[in-house]
């Protein structure tokens, strides 16, 4: 299916490749516009039969790989990058959303007239963005300079001796003033926090003052007892210009606005509105619901069934066009932005494959629903914050948040968990009894029986049940799909939405969206490995450079990686540049751990550490056990050593008898050593009566010998 953001590669006479990236489509119509992601030139409409029928013969393919696909953390961008980036999107973001109005030239050329006045910009401005924009994917992230491909990243000037800057005025008087160092700016920062985000609401000026007169005094006066500060002249501080410059340089408004006044105050009055709650769904993918529960029912562990674990959270995510079930996460983790990358994780994932992991065999026509949506609508909480910025920036989804208690507003993500639990609750061993609350009731925790594994495989089946099979007898068919007969079933709801309905859907590297959305965390490289939540991980590339060995021999250090909570088999080193990612394998020699939640994992670590410490006591008292029989041993030895003294040898006798002594010994354990067979025939059945060898004299005579020397 040929879904927005689509590659389309095409074979060129002279064997090269050429790259068209699908823009909008319009399947009624069957007009698609492309552009060419390799040229610098406009938007261009294609039919969309023309492109199918291409890839059919096999004169166009899909290309799988996005060129310009980054794994870009808004953490790691840096101001000025963010800044140039926000400067382009304040631009062109008023007309990129008219299509396919911008599509059409002469209309186009308007709008681009219309936006270079209003911002005071060159219209070959406007034109540049908007091509980067297309061509790089079409979200916010795609107009973030290329600033990472060049020298000198993220490195500030150094502080030399020159004054930087504009020269002051009046430098007889006032001095040439000085350079803004790392100390400087650690005396700004500790004097903004203190003195200007507080709730006294301190001017920046004052501030300012107050920050000279702690860290850029000299000396001390007493006045009437009292100590006062002497600050130093102007020439030996910063001036109040670099202090403004660097404030506004590093201002936060949403510290600054949250601690000064508060933090309601800030949420009503001065965050950015990341969308509009009224918005209509108008095909499948224009809308996503997301939300979690906690299950009626009791589970245990997959290492010990008779360890019972508690409640799974259940997440979902539901088109609200269709109601049919994008996306699952069924664990531990609570309600938290962990659980809700999981449930979108899952959206975007090839359903036969992630349904195989369970032991489920499906078509991709069952669920085929692996595709970003245009917008989601979440509780407050979740999907708030710095998370939310990187579904905005780099994945292009807008984010609607519900008020606090009114998750009536997502009422088709909340009546489907109920109905859900309705249809499996019964089946359930270990399912939460609220009538069992009277005295000697059976505690309903107790049947618990299934695991998270077996838990997951009914909620897959019950999500298939509904996409393919529930009828929704509350939904409002329109005119068009009562004249195509469309049956109230999820699934059919969402095929009619893409063959009738401007697609909302878009594709994006499974990848991508994994690792944009993965939690990130530090591991230490050590010499056993890369070390991460007391599990060990190796790959070819960290191998191939040596890193365990310089680890081990130079010391270890930090790397920042990603990872899954639901399969700590693998974690992922990002690269630097962000184009390009490491998948590391735990060590074989932790294969219990293999295909493990993290909680599970964790808990079996923690109970293992419960253990080692119970038998500590125990493993202590039988040290002393034998501690205690070795001292008999000795003492006894020792008793037998004092008895025999009265024929005991000079030392040097002693010495020089070792080797006969050694001899001695060795004859007469080789005796006690020896096996001896109880009784032993010839082929004839008669008894062997054993005579003396030469070897038993040799023996009897060195009985006698030792005899003698101990006489």
């Amino acid at each position: 299916m040929l879904t927005i953001n689509t590659l389309i590669s095409w074979k060129t006479d002279d064997n090269n490749k050429k790259v068209e990236r699908i823009l909008w489509i319009e399947p009624q119509s069957n007009i698609t516009y492309m552009i060419d992601v390799n040229l610098n030139a406009f938007p261009f409409s294609r039919l969309l039969s023309d492109i199918e029928e291409s890839i059919k013969q096999g004169i166009a393919f899909i290309e799988p790989d996005d060129a310009f696909g980054r794994i870009i953390n808004e953490e790691d961008i840096s101001e000025k990058d963010k800044e140039a980036r926000d400067k382009a999107w304040e631009i062109i973001s008023e007309i990129v959303c008219l299509e396919p109005l911008i599509f059409i030239p002469k209309e186009r050329r308007n709008l681009i007239k219309k936006v270079s006045t209003l911002h005071n910009v060159h219209e070959n401005t406007v034109v540049k963005y908007l091509k980067k924009y297309w061509k790089r994917g079409k979200t916010k992230n795609a107009l973030l300079p290329d600033y990472y491909q060049c020298g000198g990243k993220g490195k500030e000037k150094s502080a030399g001796i020159l004054k930087r800057g504009r020269p002051r005025k009046n430098t007889e008087i006032f001095g040439e003033g000085i350079n803004v160092d790392d100390n400087i700016k650690r005396a700004f920062r500790v004097a903004v926090n203190k003195y200007y985000h507080t709730s006294a609401q301190n001017s920046l000026m004052l501030t300012y003052e107050l920050m000279r007169k702690e860290f850029f005094s000299s000396e001390v006066k007493m006045e009437n007892g009292i100590e006062i500060p002497i600050v130093k002249p102007s020439s030996e501080v910063p001036s109040y210009a670099q202090f403004k410059y660097w404030f506004e340089k590093e201002r936060n408004l949403k510290k600054e606005i949250s601690l000064r006044r508060s933090a309601k105050k800030y949420e009503q009055e001065n965050r950015p509105i990341m969308g509009n709650s009224t918005t209509e769904a108008l095909g499948p993918g224009s809308i996503y619901q997301i939300d979690a529960t906690v299950a009626d029912v009791y589970l245990v562990s997959q290492f010990n069934r008779n360890w019972i674990i508690g409640r799974p959270v259940v997440y979902g995510v539901i088109d609200v066009f269709s109601r049919l079930v994008t996306g699952i996460y069924i664990g531990l983790e609570g309600p938290s932005w962990v659980g809700a990358m999981m449930a979108l994780a899952n959206a975007v994932m090839d359903k036969m494959e992630f349904c195989k992991n369970y032991g489920i065999e499906i078509s991709a026509e069952e669920w085929p629903a692996c595709h970003l949506p245009d917008s989601i609508l979440a509780d407050r909480g979740e999907l708030e914050g710095k998370n939310a910025e990187n579904l905005i920036n780099a994945l292009g989804i807008k984010i609607m948040n519900t008020p606090p208690y009114r998750g009536d507003w997502k009422g088709i993500i909340e009546q489907n968990f109920k109905t859900t639990s309705d249809r499996v609750k019964p089946f359930m061993p270990g399912v939460v009894n609220t009538d069992l609350r009277e005295r000697g009731d059976k505690d309903y925790r107790l049947d618990a029986k299934l695991n998270l594994y077996e838990f997951t495989q009914i909620m897959i089946k019950s999500v298939l049940y509904h996409n393919n099979q529930h009828l929704l007898r509350n939904y409002n068919r329109e005119e068009m799909m009562i004249e195509d007969d469309v049956k109230c079933i999820p699934l059919e709801l969402w095929n009619w939405g893409i063959a009738n309905r401007s697609g909302k859907l878009k594709s994006v590297d499974a990848d991508i969206v994994k690792l944009s959305l993965m939690p990130t965390a530090t591991a230490t490289v050590t010499g056993k490995g890369i070390k991460f939540k007391n599990l060990y991980y190796s790959s070819k590339m960290t191998l191939k450079e040596n890193w365990f060995e310089k680890a081990r021999n130079k010391g270890s250090w930090k790397i920042k990686i990603s990872y899954d909570p639901r399969n700590m088999k693998y974690i992922y080193i990002i690269s630097p540049d962000h184009s390009d990612f490491e998948k590391c394998y735990m060590l074989d020699y932790q294969k219990s751990y293999f295909d493990k939640y993290y909680e599970e994992i964790e808990y079996l670590q923690e109970k293992e550490k419960l253990d080692m410490k119970k038998m500590a006591d125990d493993e202590l008292q039988k040290k002393v056990d034998i501690m205690a029989e070795i001292e008999s041993i000795v003492a006894k030895a020792d008793l037998e050593s004092k008895k025999e003294r009265i024929f005991q040898e000079s030392d040097s006798k002693k010495v020089q008898g070792i080797r006969r002594n050694r001899r001695i010994e060795k004859v007469l354990n080789r005796e006690n050593e020896a096996f001896e067979l109880s009784k032993q025939t010839d082929k004839k059945g008669g008894e062997v009566i054993p005579i003396d060898s030469d070897m038993e004299l040799l023996k009897r005579k060195q009985k006698e010998a030792l005899k003698k020397i101990y006489e």
